[in-house]
């Protein structure tokens, strides 16, 4: 009973009551700020900021609680961490490489929530970025396109530092984009040009001011050649047909949308030209081979 009663009334039993009672109350805090942020923030990337903002808080207040409770420990607390830091560090290695890769992805802005990128191997849009994880809505793989697999994909932070970042929305949020259109011989060619001209600029013609904008902010912050973003159409004469390349600017989400709209459009005026211009194909009919009767005379 005089074991139990010294225990209670230790004055380290009554700090770790103290940091219990802070780190609940702090928890408490933040879960009705969370909860009048999601219910007074519209836009859900406001939400997620405030949120991690909140998340973020909360952490640092409870280091200063845990620190100002045992503040006449911390002697005793350095030396011993510092005699077991290079152990730590030794088994938590890939855990502080992902930390670190915390910092410089929010510091050196890798990426941000929202961009689409290829890290460690996997090509999606960036939807967390946890301390430790980033979290990846994966597009491609099986599915064609710039689409979502449906898979959500978690990548240590540490990726940051081994292998390279593709940021497809990052600096410049456009992307340039190739359809190629084949066309028969004897087609009116200057017609064909004029047509995908017309096409295209009405098509992708609203993002041309845009991606002037960000490419000039680009011109201003590296080494980059002042590339034109009107959209080229380019002529190779091969074998079969003539085949016209059209390059063009495009927002990163809309590359496989945008090419279906130029398709139907260009196809659609090409059957108005009453085959001046046509689109070419090829097609192969493999024949049965008819029976022969062979007959060998002595």
């Amino acid at each position: 009973m005089e074991f139990l009663q010294q225990l209670i009334f230790h004055p380290t039993t009554t700090r770790i009551i103290l940091v219990i009672i802070g780190l609940t109350i702090i928890g408490i805090i933040r879960r009705i700020v969370n909860r009048a942020i999601s219910s007074m923030a519209k836009e859900s990337e406001i939400k997620y900021r405030l949120q991690k903002l909140t998340t973020f808080v909360g952490y640092l207040a409870s280091i200063f609680i845990i620190a100002t409770i045992f503040s006449d420990k911390l002697g005793g607390i350095t030396v011993f961490l510092g005699v077991a830091g290079a152990g730590i560090a030794f088994a938590l290695q890939e855990v502080i490489a992902s930390f670190a890769g915390w910092f410089a992805i929010h510091f050196a802005e890798f990426f941000k929530v929202g961009d689409r990128v290829q890290l460690g191997g996997i090509k999606g849009d960036i939807v967390d970025i946890g301390i430790l994880r980033t979290t990846i809505m994966e597009v491609g793989e099986w599915v064609k396109g710039d689409l979502y697999s449906g898979r959500v994909v978690r990548i240590a932070n540490s990726f940051v530092f081994k292998e390279p970042v593709f940021n497809y929305s990052g600096d410049f949020p456009f992307l340039w984009d190739e359809i190629v259109v084949p066309i028969k011989y004897g087609s009116d060619r200057k017609l064909a040009r004029e047509i995908m001209e017309k096409v295209t600029v009405d098509l992708v013609g609203e993002y041309i001011p845009r991606a002037k904008e960000s490419w000039k902010e680009m011109h201003k912050h590296y080494l980059v050649e002042n590339a034109s973003v009107e959209p080229m159409i380019t002529l190779i004469a091969n074998d079969n047909w003539l085949e016209y390349t059209i390059r063009y600017v495009v927002d990163f989400k809309k590359r496989r949308g945008t090419k279906d709209q130029l398709f139907e459009r260009l196809m659609d005026e090409f059957d108005k030209t009453n085959e001046k211009v046509a689109m070419a194909s090829m097609t192969v009919h493999l024949v049965e081979t008819p029976t022969f009767d062979v007959r060998i005379k002595n």
